[in-house]
């Protein structure tokens, strides 16, 4: 098999990105990752961004853009991030009235349609990000796949997030084989789940109201380092190379084992190196 590039989801890093944009994007560079897929600029603009990506000789792979912000404005904000070269955007969350079983989740999927399609005219390919949520049963059938079957695929492809396919209970390497072809990115995101799903599960990952420290007493949940928990990353290697995958993306909501958003990120790349050969 042929080596896989890798990148960063930058949400990963987002506190030292914040602080040092350039630092931040070098240290990444160093560590041996060949890409970065944005989670907003820090207030920098698009041409920084890209030439701090070519001063550092890492690809643009992609970008995270919430599905409200797209919708308001499709046109400025997907040109905004071709301005930097990404060849991937990703609707990355949904808030609660937007997810499966709720009144908006319609509108999630008419809007693909329409934010497909603008992509599409800046050499685009839009993709969806999953966590668990999508993994809730209308009609014997999981919400995810009837996103992709109601949003042709040369307007939708996916981002298949391992970790979250994995705690929504489905097996993320069968899953990624099932949308082979449809799989340009995939998300590799490690995790240790000893019991059930904490009750606050969102406020791990830095973007629901909740009690961070309430769901991490909970002790049922955690990210790790890429090869430091659950996942069979070998087998989710070998999924992505049968389904065509271009890139590897590897995400950490949260930092582990005492450890920092940076070092977490270098625990992972350099376990990657040992499998990707």
């Amino acid at each position: 098999m042929n080596k896989f590039p890798i990148g960063l989801q930058l949400y990963s890093v987002r506190d030292d990105l914040a602080a040092d944009f350039e630092g931040t994007l070098k240290a990444v560079a160093e560590m041996g990752y060949d890409g970065v897929e944005f989670a907003g600029l820090c207030g920098k603009s698009a041409e920084e961004a890209k030439a701090l990506c070519e001063k550092y000789g890492l690809v643009p792979v992609s970008a995270h853009i919430p599905f409200t912000d797209m919708m308001q404005d499709p046109d400025g904000a997907i040109s905004e991030y071709a301005k930097i070269g990404v060849k991937y955007i990703a609707i990355p969350y949904l808030t609660e009235e937007y997810r499966p079983g709720h009144e908006k989740f319609g509108e999630v999927i008419e809007g693909a349609k329409i934010l497909g399609n603008v992509c599409k005219k800046y050499g685009i390919r839009l993709l969806y990000h999953n966590h668990d949520f999508e993994f809730v049963k209308i009609d014997g059938e999981y919400a995810l796949d009837i996103l992709y079957s109601e949003v042709p695929a040369d307007i939708l492809a996916t981002e298949l997030d391992t970790c979250w396919v994995n705690v929504g209970g489905a097996d993320p390497a069968a899953y990624i084989r099932k949308y082979s072809g449809r799989s340009p990115v995939v998300h590799l995101k490690d995790f240790v789940m000893p019991g059930k799903k904490p009750a606050k599960m969102y406020a791990l990952i830095g973007i629901d109201d909740g009690d961070q420290k309430d769901a991490e007493k909970e002790e049922a949940f955690g990210f790790r380092p890429v090869g430091y928990g659950v996942q069979n990353v070998p087998e989710l290697f070998s999924a992505s190379h049968e389904a065509g995958a271009d890139w590897i993306v590897v995400e950490q909501d949260m930092p582990s084992l005492g450890k920092t958003p940076l070092e977490c990120a270098k625990m992972s790349i350099d376990y990657i190196k040992t499998i990707n050969k």
